[in-house]
């Protein structure tokens, strides 16, 4: 049996026969954010009681749900730009199964915001966003920068 002598080699440069490598990019979309994730526990706390000094945008979502992987960077953006204005929490879709049925989300990833301790009326919104049209969805709900 033969092994195999390949090593890894870096993305750009050029290799032993001159040749160019192209060059890497950068991984598309990442699950990793600074959002704090709420749970059915932490729900009253974390956004109810929270929604009473400023809206709470909760943005339900799985791991598996590959527009949940390109809204995420967004949700990190909001959480930033709308500092102070505005709370952005997650909650996993798998581990929130009471959640997901009380707010009847049915499609990922499913935005809503929450003021005053209830849901905003008209605020559910599912699918993947842009930040134009996150933009838009929050200044159609009364969140200015």
């Amino acid at each position: 049996m033969m092994l195999s002598t390949r090593t890894a080699v870096p993305c750009s440069g050029r290799t032993a026969f001159g040749a160019v490598r192209p060059v890497c990019r950068p991984a598309r979309a990442s699950t990793v954010t600074r959002v704090a994730n709420v749970t059915e526990a932490s729900f009253d706390d974390e956004v109810l009681k929270a929604s009473a000094g400023q809206p709470v945008l909760v943005d339900f979502w799985a791991s598996w749900c590959g527009p949940c992987k390109l809204v995420a960077p967004l949700m990190d953006w909001a959480e930033k730009e709308y500092g102070g204005k505005l709370k952005v929490v997650k909650i996993e879709h798998d581990a929130n199964p009471k959640l997901i049925a009380q707010y009847k989300v049915y499609g990922l990833p499913t935005l809503i915001v929450f003021k005053e301790g209830q849901e905003l009326a008209n605020s559910k919104r599912e699918g993947a966003i842009t930040k134009a049209l996150l933009e838009q969805y929050l200044t159609k709900n009364g969140i200015t920068k």
